[in-house]
């Protein structure tokens, strides 16, 4: 008795029997119905998404004896025919095994006769970007003027490969891969109609497995069925692909949450005793975190068959989502540098180890469960929890000094400065400075799991280009501040108090100022620097400043100009271009210049003159 493979058996013969891909078989349904049939087809997509399965049944509407229809009978000679692989017009090519300019030769000659029994000749290359380039370019021709008793369905997984020349001449189709949901799905109906009994978690594992591909689903399928002796259950399942237990997952996740070193210990040897790639063990914990999450945030979204759906709801009461959000970054990281490390194992621990040094402290007034868990957390990562508050200090600080660059900038003097802030607004008060002075007025920072009270914190030292000391009066800041500028040479004097950078730089450098009055400085801009303007928020950022750097307040407009020649960039420009003749002038009326140049025929090499820097 010969056993058909369930890839085979269950291969769609009509669009009805598809599985997604709604959006292409709405397409050539329509294409059918209305005779507006193009004689070339391109089918994109991974492998077992439905590429040829769609071309056979695109070829079985063409030729069926019923006429041309997106409903083919299934039961006249010619769709028994295409759905027995042995129809005459059908001539399916697999370019993988002929690439050559001859094998397309053949086919353009065959191409010339009728067809012998259908309506049409249909040719079905597959992975068509296997050919060789010179194979395509004897293709293009007929490709694009074929008799028009052809059509050409070409299939592949790599469309980048294929010459624009062939693309331009094909109708494309992307085929997605497919859910798995809607491959979990088509198991299900498949086993029901064979009689055969199955877990729904292991169905959900074999869908994982598949990445997308029905026929990929259901060649483990039938793995599954036989290693399993005619039943699906978990366990069975998860033996046949060596995964990890999820179980062990949840283990692992479960010891993070309540920051215990032992348990987490007892879970990574639990991971080791499985001999699994390191790598996809961090893939499965970012999983979990995935579900979590959805559980959190999209509770009507988050169902799933393999993770208990009670651990889980527990694991989403005990974190935070901002915790699930870190975990899943220091999770995904870890699996791609997992290769980098000393040894995968060791890449490992340390990835699930990050996870517990770097736990977020709990908030004032928060949960008992979530105040142990924070004091746990410092008992168990120890400095590596004072290393977390540290960089956290130290980006918010720096945070809070961008802020402040503005207007501090207007008091800058020669040389950097260093300002003592008492009262820099509530911004500041929830920071604690890398050298933190504790309550007993030591030096040492504070203990792991400690959490430092803003009334802890006296005074903290920033050093920056040009602040103002904070102590001083409004009337002493405003003094500080520049005048709003009048024209092109005030407006040279304000800008490098703006303290800006990248882009802000180049187009606060290419305005200038063309009038000042009612409250209102109309600022230029040439109008090739106008795509500036349409950057999101820089116009917004540059105008801050501004406002924080004058004495008064005013109203901004920028204005595009045709011809501007007093900009800050402009005036910049020459000087470098003085510079530069200078430096030329200079170097060629050298003596000594001269009398090489004379002695040996030679030439200065145009743009090899530099002036020196500064």
């Amino acid at each position: 008795m010969t056993y058909l493979a369930l890839a085979r058996k269950w291969r769609p013969k009509t669009f009805a029997e598809l599985v997604g891909q709604e959006h292409v078989v709405s397409a050539l349904r329509q294409a059918l119905d209305t005779g507006r049939v193009h004689h070339a087809f391109l089918f994109t997509g991974t492998r077992g998404v439905g590429k040829t399965t769609i071309a056979r049944i695109f070829a079985k509407s063409l030729n069926c004896e019923g006429g041309i229809s997106s409903e083919p009978c299934g039961e006249c000679a010619v769709c028994r025919d295409v759905d027995a692989g042995r129809f005459i017009d059908l001539i399916e090519i697999d370019a993988a095994s002929n690439t050559g300019v001859d094998d397309v030769r053949e086919l353009i000659e065959s191409a010339q006769y009728g067809p012998a029994r259908g309506r049409y000749k249909v040719f079905l290359i597959d992975e068509v970007h296997m050919l060789s380039r010179s194979a395509f370019n004897a293709l293009l021709k007929t490709l694009e003027e074929p008799p028009g008793h052809v059509k050409f369905l070409l299939a592949t997984t790599d469309p980048q490969k294929l010459p624009v020349t062939v693309l331009s001449r094909c109708l494309q189709f992307n085929l997605r891969r497919l859910t798995r949901e809607e491959i979990a799905r088509q198991m299900a109906h498949i086993l029901a109609a064979e009689d055969i009994a199955a877990e729904p978690a292991a169905l959900e594992l074999i869908a994982i497995a598949a990445d997308g591909s029905v026929r990929d689903g259901l060649s483990l399928l039938d793995q599954a069925i036989v290693h399993g002796a005619g039943k699906l259950t978990r366990d069975q399942v998860q033996t046949m692909l060596g995964t990890l237990d999820q179980d062990v997952v949840l283990g692992l996740l479960e010891a993070l949450v309540a920051g215990d070193g032992a348990a987490l210990q007892a879970a990574i040897e639990a991971v080791a005793a499985y001999v699994v790639d390191y790598a996809d063990v961090l893939q499965a914990l970012a999983s979990a975190l995935h579900r979590i999450q959805l559980c959190q945030l999209l509770p009507d979204a988050a169902s799933d068959e393999v993770l208990d759906p009670a651990r889980m709801q527990a694991l989403a009461t005990a974190m935070s989502p901002e915790d699930v959000q870190l975990h899943f970054q220091l999770a995904t990281v870890a699996a791609r540098d997992v290769e980098l490390a000393p040894t995968p194992r060791i890449g490992f621990e340390m990835g699930v180890l990050r996870m517990l040094a770097f736990r977020p402290e709990a908030p004032a007034g928060g949960s008992t469960a979530a105040a142990a868990s924070g004091q746990a957390a410092g008992r168990s990562a120890g400095a590596g929890a004072t290393a977390s508050s540290r960089s956290a200090a130290v980006t918010a600080a720096s945070h809070v000094a961008e802020i402040d660059a503005a207007p501090s900038a207007a008091g800058r003097k020669s040389g950097p400065t260093t300002a003592v802030a008492t009262d820099v607004g509530s911004a500041r008060d929830n920071i604690m400075p890398v050298n933190a002075v504790d309550t007993a007025g030591t030096d040492r920072p504070p203990a792991a799991g400690a959490r430092v009270q803003p009334s802890a914190i006296s005074t903290a030292t920033v050093t920056t280009p040009a602040i103002a000391p904070a102590t001083a009066t409004q009337d002493d800041a405003k003094a500080l501040k520049m005048p709003v500028p009048q024209d092109a040479t005030g407006w040279a004097k304000l800008l490098p108090h703006l303290a800006l950078t990248g882009p802000e730089r180049e187009m606060a450098e290419n305005c200038t100022v063309l009038a000042c009055n009612d409250g209102e400085l109309r600022l230029g801009m040439h109008s090739r620097h106008e795509f500036l303007l349409g950057v999101p928020r820089l116009r917004e950022r540059i105008e801050q400043r501004i406002l924080a750097a004058v004495d008064r307040p005013v109203r901004l407009r920028f204005e595009i100009v045709a011809e501007l020649s007093d900009t800050p960039a402009v005036h910049s420009a020459r000087q470098q271009q003085a510079r530069q003749t200078d430096a030329e002038s200079r170097f060629t009326a050298d003596p000594h210049v001269q009398a090489a140049m004379q002695a040996l025929d030679a030439q200065i090499a145009p743009g090899s003159i530099r002036p020196r820097s500064g």
